[in-house]
């Protein structure tokens, strides 16, 4: 029996000077040389990816498995965060189908990382960059977001099981 189900993940994170701005782990530049604040790195639509998974999986937030008051953590890669979730799917059985994701942005623009960032995400989750959905809006100068404040991203990832996941 296959089980399909889907997660949905949201992330968002205020930018700061001096620090890189790390999306999908690809290094976007920023005009204004801001990156994003964060125990992390701050990568928020690798967040927004990790959590999809984890609540596809049934599983608790990467908050839980990756808690922002660790000091061994500072500054770790997303990347690492988003092969936890995999391995979590992955060891009950789960296997991803899609992801599709959403960077909410004024600035920077995004498109010409798209592809970069869908080649890199496919190669930790162990998919093909077509199963990768990959889109950027901005909030029209509304809000936080609006008056570039910050980036936010939303995922949703639907993944199937071979039996009805634990």
């Amino acid at each position: 029996m296959t089980i399909t189900r889907s997660g949905l993940g949201y992330d968002i994170h205020p930018f700061t000077l001096g620090r890189p701005l790390i999306l999908g782990g690809v290094l976007v530049p920023h005009p204004q040389e801001k990156g994003l604040d964060g125990h992390s790195d701050a990568d928020v639509l690798t967040h927004a990816i990790a959590d999809a998974l984890l609540g596809a999986a049934g599983k608790r937030d990467i908050g839980y498995y990756f808690p922002n008051d660790d000091p061994l953590l500072k500054d770790i890669s997303s990347l690492l965060i988003l092969k936890k979730a995999l391995e979590l799917l992955l060891l009950d059985g789960g296997k991803i189908i899609n992801i599709d994701a959403t960077l909410i942005a004024q600035e920077p623009k995004i498109a010409p990382y798209v592809e970069s960032m869908k080649s890199t995400l496919a190669q930790v989750l162990e998919i093909p960059p077509s199963s990768i959905a990959l889109k950027a809006t901005t909030n029209e100068g509304l809000g936080a977001l609006g008056r570039k404040e910050g980036i936010a991203a939303l995922a949703l990832a639907n993944v199937c099981y071979l039996h009805d996941a634990k």
